[in-house]
Formats: structure tokens, sequence, C-alpha cells
């Protein structure tokens, strides 16, 4: 018997209508969306920042 992990539909619905009622209220902003991407990127493309490549989103 296999034990499924992670999220479910039903979870993801939940955390998509956060978001969206978050940014409908001013919680987040485009600017903050850029950073999150832009850290998000570094911490999985890390190689390329040692490479010298600006992963800055802007």
């Amino acid at each position: 018997m296999r034990i499924r992990g992670g999220i479910s539909f039903v979870g993801l619905i939940y955390i998509l209508i956060g978001i969206f009622v978050a940014w409908d209220h001013g919680y987040i902003t485009i600017g903050l969306a850029k950073r999150i991407l832009s850290a998000l990127l570094a911490i999985f493309l890390w190689v390329l920042i040692l490479l010298g490549i600006d992963l800055h989103v802007s």
C-alpha cells in the first residue's frame, strides 16, 4: 500500500483562491511577484549565477 504525498486538488484550489484574494487586496504586487520569481530562479539555477548570468526579472 502506497502513501501518496503532496497537495490535494482541493488544497491547490484553496491556495489559488488565497493568492487571488491577496492580489486583489494589494498584499501581492507586481514588484513582489518579480522579486519572488527572481529568488526562485536564483535558487534553482544557482549554477548560472556562478557563471555570471544575471537572473533578475525586470
